[in-house]
């Protein structure tokens, strides 16, 4: 376990990990080694001379000061390191995470990384500051005391020394046993949290179908399941725990038997006898809290093996010599790319000149929000080329990367703070009048101007607290605030209302000047003014041209335009109903 705790702190963190056990241990050690002053004190002051204990007695005294000099110092480093190395481990998790491929986020990888990441991290964290100069001790102290009555009678050292393997036995065997049902159990806790956050976001649903006072069954199932596997953990840890306690007093009363046996026979004398028992009851309290410790370590080992095997998790490659772009046209190069079992693109090509829009449209499960992700290196192809500027994205820089794109998906997510903040994070740096001319630009002052605190207006998490049209406003003013050279767009208006659909139009048309773009789309009248538009299917190129040109071929993307004017029936951006219609 220290081995694996090591490797998740990573090698700047391990040296005071490494110096914090070090001194643990000594304490321990010394502590043990106080005890083997307790034979000449009991000597002196059994024996002629009462009064030779003093000195005996004031080393004693002294040793114990010592030890709890040491003692202090240990714990207090345990806290220290344990509270910088949890900050550190979070920085380092985080840093990993944002490394990571997207595909790599499931909807059940989001549930764990959230837990892991909450109760996870502390837990394991845990072990530095709260378990494991508990654990030095009740391991080191009793190993140390065995050695001091082994010098004083090798007869009844030898019969605690028998305890050792017997002890360390037990806690391999409990481990062993006891994996299968934390490991369980643990898997049904984060099941459980999922279940928990499922139905607070299912209320709506819940109470549109009547259902208001109804138990949500995959929640009660779920804690069902959490109580029989937390029963079954306790009941396998329970063997272990009675193995040991039995243990202890079963070589504590042979110790008792076998020294009384010794005095009878003169080999050994009262002092020496008492010293040994009262050596060996003193190893009785941190052997039979070994119980407690292991089932919380094993708790936190499993923490840590989590978060170990997301830590070692593979990040995409950075290149060792990152090149620059030049220009912003982007191409895809014969690329296939396979999510899965399920081959997304085979053998793909595909080029936007720079200054160029490309609408890309087609049906759902296509592919269209793939390629975005490919561009932006979400992902990586399994083979062919994604090039910006004619360099291959894997050869750039991330952050080089990432400054070429201007990105606003359907889903738009902000960070709990102020409207100010969350537009901000498209340049950290800009100008307060920069920041307002893009929103200006994006019409987002006109949400800011009917809200009570203005640019000051909290959010809420994720931006609950603005609608999706709203949201929407601040995603492409903090767009417009990066000013990158190539725009990315993806379904950015499937789910607004009129108004705020508009409103959103307006900030994309000035997004998109002058600049490369990439714009997938399901409302068919979004792409009319594309230079060139792409209907991919099964991810295949099907059709490619422009908007009359494809309507007067008569195939799928006249199909698709056709379909979505008798979705509308009326008039629709500006165009009738007709067949293959494009008159104003």
């Amino acid at each position: 376990m220290i081995r694996m705790l090591l490797r998740v702190l990573g090698h700047q963190y391990s040296r005071p990990m490494r110096r914090t056990l070090a001194l643990m241990t000594t304490t321990a050690a010394v502590e043990g080694l106080s005890y083997a002053l307790l034979l000449p004190l009991l000597r002196a002051l059994l024996g002629d001379a009462p009064g030779d204990a003093w000195p005996w007695l004031g080393a004693f005294g002294s040793a114990v000061g010592a030890y709890a000099v040491l003692r202090y110092l240990s714990d207090l480093s345990g806290f220290r390191v344990g509270t910088a190395l949890l900050r550190g481990v979070y920085h380092r998790l985080g840093d990993h995470l944002a490394r990571l491929p997207l595909g790599w986020y499931g909807a059940a990888r989001v549930g764990e990384v959230s837990v892991l990441a909450g109760q996870g991290v502390l837990q394991a964290m845990s072990v530095i500051a709260h378990l494991l100069a508990p654990f030095v001790s009740a391991a080191v102290t009793p190993l140390t005391i065995v050695a001091v009555i082994l010098a004083a009678n090798w007869q009844l050292g030898l019969a605690a020394l028998a305890a050792v393997p017997v002890v360390a036995a037990i806690q391999i065997l409990t481990g062993r046993s006891t994996a299968a049902e934390d490991a369980e159990r643990a898997a049904h806790d984060r099941e459980a949290t999922g279940r928990v956050i499922e139905y607070l976001r299912a209320q709506p649903v819940l109470r549109a179908g009547g259902r208001t006072a109804e138990r949500f069954r995959l929640l009660d199932d779920s804690l069902r399941q959490v109580q029989h596997a937390s029963r079954r953990s306790t009941l396998s840890a329970l063997p272990g725990a009675l193995g040991l306690t039995l243990t202890v007093q079963a070589v504590f009363t042979a110790m008792l038997v076998l020294g009384v046996h010794l005095a009878l026979g003169g080999d050994i004398g009262a002092a020496e006898l008492l010293t040994i028992l009262v050596l060996a009851a003193r190893c009785a309290d941190p052997l039979l809290s070994l119980a407690d410790l292991g089932g919380k370590l094993r708790g936190a080992r499993g923490e840590l093996g989590r978060l170990d095997a997301v830590l070692r998790t593979e990040p995409l490659p950075q290149a060792p010599d990152p090149v620059q772009p030049v220009g912003h046209g982007v191409e895809f190069d014969s690329v296939t790319f396979r999510h899965g079992e399920r081959t997304v693109f085979d053998d793909l090509s595909l080029s936007v000149p720079e200054g160029q829009r490309l609408a890309v449209v087609g049906p759902s499960g296509a592919g269209k929000s793939t390629l975005l992700h490919l561009l932006a290196r979400f992902h990586d192809v399994d083979a062919g080329a994604v090039r910006v500027g004619g360099a291959d994205v894997r050869a750039i820089g991330t952050a080089d990367l990432m400054a070429q794109f201007a990105i606003v998906f359907q889903d738009v997510y902000l960070f709990d703070g102020t409207i100010e903040d969350n537009v901000r994070l498209g340049r950290p740096d800009a100008t307060g009048a920069e920041v307002r001319a893009a929103a200006a630009a994006a019409r987002l002052d006109e949400v800011v101007e009917r809200l009570p605190d203005g640019w000051a207006t909290e959010v809420g998490e994720g931006g609950a607290r603005l609608s999706g049209g709203e949201r929407q406003r601040v995603s492409i003013a903090r767009a417009l605030l990066k000013n990158a050279p190539i725009v990315l767009l993806d379904e950015v208006t499937s789910a607004l209302d009129p108004v705020n659909e508009a409103a959103v139009h307006a900030g994309i048309e000035r997004l998109m000047a002058g600049r490369t773009v990439l714009l997938v789309a399901h409302r068919m009248s979004t792409v009319r003014h594309a230079d060139r538009i792409v209907f991919l299917d099964a991810g295949r190129i099907v059709e490619e041209g422009g908007h009359d040109e494809l309507l007067r071929r008569g195939g799928r993307y006249a199909d698709f335009w056709n379909l979505s004017l008798a979705g509308r029936p009326g008039e629709i951006s500006g165009y009738r109903v007709g067949d293959n219609d494009t008159t104003p």
